[in-house]
């Protein structure tokens, strides 16, 4: 799952070993940091996401509701006060919006 917050991006993946914990991962450690303060952050630099941490499925879920009940912006990516982290929401909304217009021709699902 990927998670796209305003101060923030994450990959959360099922744990291999522990089956009620996730790994949550990022590319930034801050983004981590921020976000799950409360968790220690494991460095891989050879990794796919080099910062990790690891979090029950339940810690998470409340993590989520907390963010979602604290929402109070009307524009996500105007909320989005780092730069580089803006350009790419910017450039996944690109993305999301050519795929939009490529599902939306006729006889595409």
């Amino acid at each position: 799952m990927w998670v796209c917050f305003n101060d923030g991006f994450v990959s959360a993946v099922q744990d291999r070993e522990r089956p009620r914990t996730l790994v949550v991962r990022a590319r930034n450690k801050r983004h981590l940091g921020d976000i799950f303060p409360d968790y220690e952050v494991v460095i891989s630099p050879d990794a796919d996401y080099a910062c990790r941490l690891f979090i029950h499925k339940t810690e998470f879920a409340e993590i989520l509701a907390d963010r979602v009940a604290g929402i109070d912006y009307d524009n996500f990516k105007a909320s989005v006060k780092d730069r580089r982290l803006h350009r790419l929401y910017a450039d996944f909304w690109y993305l999301h919006a050519e795929y939009q217009r490529e599902i939306s021709k006729p006889g595409i699902r």
